[in-house]
């Protein structure tokens, strides 16, 4: 298959994997705090990586280890907590909606740190996506008075890392495979996540059944819905540009509105008007 064909394959399948991983989350909050879900989705994705790529780390470089260091801790250490912290508070389609600025931001960062050039269109898009998202957390804190929107903020500040994540690897990890990239990330940030885990109090709860049923949940996010969709991300990034790559958060809304029906989720109709100003925004960032 051509890579241009090729490309939207794996945006399709990122946003049925990614746009799921919010349920997941919700899923594994029901047994297991914050911390924990974060740092066991860490450790699940690491034993898995490091299982069928351990042999691709003699293929990184010396010095390109600081840039695999700085993508684990903005492309995954830090947003794997505060997706699970925020949605201690928030809907989990709220924060995959919010999730969607990923590309605003890859945009910003990009003209601001690595040079890109800005069009009026594309900042008329980020104007655009900012007010979208002001109006979806603003309604949201009206009509669910029992939820703290201001944890929609550790939302938009997980998509600034994701943001600086793509910019890194398109600027000094494309030479890399993506399998060497994700193993790389993940083998830095085993050992931080189980010491986050052992301080959790994890090992003090974790022969209960609630605990159980919600650490299998985990091991999906973790394996699936982190270690082989970094694969397939990096990948694309490579294949693509990080604008196309994050353009996979158009989609993830979609998929992560369609299990919060099911889980009995529902915005307001000026929510979703404000969801449809924020892709409209990315839309028309991503315009070339």
């Amino acid at each position: 298959m051509e890579s241009k064909q090729l490309k939207w394959v794996y945006l399709g399948f990122l946003a049925l994997v990614w746009g799921s991983s919010f349920i997941l989350i919700k899923k594994g909050l029901i047994g297991l705090t914050a911390l924990q879900v974060g740092s066991l989705r860490i450790i699940f994705a690491s034993i898995f990586l490091l299982m069928i790529g351990f042999k691709t780390l003699s293929k990184i470089p010396a010095h390109k280890w600081k840039y695999i260091a700085l993508t684990s801790l903005f492309g995954t250490f830090i947003p794997a907590y505060l997706f699970a912290i925020a949605q201690t508070e928030i809907d989990s389609s709220v924060s995959s909606i919010l999730n969607s600025l990923t590309p605003l931001n890859t945009l910003i960062l990009g003209a601001l740190v690595f040079g890109l050039r800005f069009k009026r269109n594309q900042i008329i898009g980020i104007l655009t996506g900012l007010l979208g998202s002001a109006l979806l957390i603003l309604n949201g804190a009206m009509n669910h008075p029992e939820q703290n929107y201001y944890y929609a903020i550790l939302v938009l500040i997980a998509s600034v890392c994701y943001a600086v994540n793509v910019n890194l690897i398109k600027k000094y990890l494309h030479d890399l495979s993506p399998l060497s990239i994700t193993t790389g990330n993940f083998m830095v940030l085993f050992a931080p996540a189980l010491a986050v885990l052992f301080f959790s109090g994890f090992f003090d709860v974790v022969t209960e059944i609630k605990v159980q049923h919600s650490i299998i949940f985990i091991i999906i996010l973790g394996v699936v819905g982190t270690g082989i969709a970094n694969i397939l991300f990096f990948k694309l990034i490579q294949m693509s540009s990080p604008v196309f790559a994050t353009s996979v958060t158009y989609l993830i809304p979609v998929v992560a509105f369609s299990w919060g029906l099911l889980d009995n989720e529902m915005l307001t109709s000026v929510q979703f008007f404000g969801a449809f100003i924020i892709l409209i925004g990315v839309y028309l960032s991503s315009k070339k």
